[in-house]
């Protein structure tokens, strides 16, 4: 295969929290219902819906995440088609762009806190070292709550509460819940060997009541900003977006997405914990891992410019394969989704520039240049420093200095 010609192009410096003012903090609204990490910030999605869509448009992330694309898109009035790998999309959409029109009752909520707090049915996740995660008594409390929440009327409330679990389920675990893997440290066996030296059940419930009435708080401050004007929204999760058969004849207006970070894909293993106690199993979460990028072989060498130069320049059979993969994967995602775009259409990827052996991988470029000789022109490049990072300086991290921009590479469809 011929690699792609090197293309020329002036990388523009932004700020998108500067050119959209008018969002205030990322995790305004319903955005921070959810943890997952590198989300994609709310203030790019909203520029690109501004400058490249109109009302009643149509756009589609075959990387959803978080679902941040979604619920900007229908506060700008804009229909979405949304995507993922994840199974946990389908269990945070329904909460995050809840389409109700009448605001949740504080009362309600209180009353199913009830239930749940005296409820004495027990949910066991299916996996066999769950144990491992928690301390016994806390284990036995968390399968309890669950266990009566799932026996709750399948309502928003039943949304409300099951968010609220998950993070504090997170919480009283092993499990490190400020890392975005999931990660068993020293420090916080200390901290629940801690907890266990009071009262930590009162404490536990006091939580889950903080967190369901902060998410309850939230989606009604949503209820009011949509005002029963909600456009109309698909989303999928648990499937390979790269595969995905679209419905004949579906187009779309334009492609919003922030794909995987190289070497930092695993999203399935930082969610296994939360997958497990919403109650899939074992071979469930095994498909759709056997799906994420670290884990396949790529069946093509993409080659470009810039992607063969880098190539070059490994050290190792292990990361070429590792970039093959990356490369293969991620622009068959794009391919299947980008072939839906109607003419004039622009596609808006949203992406950092890691290391790899040393070396920078701009991987905007990579994909400028492969897009390049598919049909579409490259339209801008814009840089946002990013002002905020959390990184970890005790794990093996491949990027320890962190990604000092991400690029908001912007592709018109000839």
């Amino acid at each position: 295969m011929i690699a792609s010609r090197p293309v020329d192009v002036t990388v523009v410096p932004v700020s998108f929290r500067d050119l959209v003012p008018e969002i205030t903090a990322s995790a305004y609204l319903t955005h921070g219902l959810y943890y997952y990490p590198a989300k994609f910030i709310p203030h790019a999605v909203r520029y690109c819906l501004q400058q490249f869509t109109q009302p009643g448009d149509t756009v589609v992330d075959p990387f959803a995440g978080s679902g941040t694309v979604g619920l900007e898109a229908c506060l700008c009035g804009r229909r979405a088609f949304l995507l993922d790998l994840n199974y946990l999309l389908d269990h945070i959409i329904p909460l995050k762009i809840y389409q109700g029109r009448l605001a949740l009752s504080p009362a309600v909520l209180e009353e199913r806190l009830h239930a749940i707090f005296s409820g004495g049915t027990e949910f066991h996740p299916h996996w066999d070292t769950i144990g491992y995660w928690y301390a016994p008594e806390i284990l036995a409390g968390l399968q309890r709550l669950w266990g009566a929440q799932k026996q709750l009327p399948h309502d928003t409330y039943a949304l409300v509460l099951e968010a609220a679990l998950l993070k504090v389920s997170k919480h009283f675990s092993y499990a490190e819940h400020r890392l975005p893997k999931l990660f068993r440290s020293k420090s916080k066996r200390l901290y629940i060997d801690g907890l266990l030296q009071g009262d930590w059940q009162t404490r536990l419930h006091r939580q889950l009541r903080t967190q369901a009435q902060n998410i309850l708080e939230d989606v009604n401050e949503l209820v009011e900003k949509l005002n029963g004007s909600v456009p109309a929204l698909v989303h999928q999760g648990g499937v390979d977006s790269g595969s995905y058969e679209f419905r004949p004849g579906m187009e779309f207006q334009a492609l919003i997405s922030s794909p995987p970070y190289l070497q930092a894909q695993e999203y399935v293993r930082t969610f296994k914990l939360d997958l497990y106690w919403l109650g899939y199993k074992q071979r469930d979460i095994q498909r759709i891992t056997a799906l994420e990028i670290p884990y396949r072989k790529a069946s093509r060498i993409v080659e470009t410019h810039t992607l063969n130069a880098v190539r070059a320049h490994l050290s190792s059979a292990k990361l070429s394969g590792m970039l093959d993969s990356y490369f293969c994967h991620t622009l068959n995602v794009f391919d299947n989704a980008m072939a839906q775009l109607v003419r004039g259409a622009r596609a808006c990827i949203f992406i950092g520039n890691p290391r790899v052996d040393g070396l920078e991988v701009e991987i905007w470029r990579v994909f400028m240049e492969y897009f390049s000789d598919r049909g579409f022109e490259c339209e801008a490049v814009l840089e946002d420093r990013i002002k905020a990072r959390q990184l970890f300086s005790a794990r093996k991290n491949k990027n320890p200095d962190g990604m000092k921009s991400e690029f908001m590479l912007i592709l018109r469809k000839q």
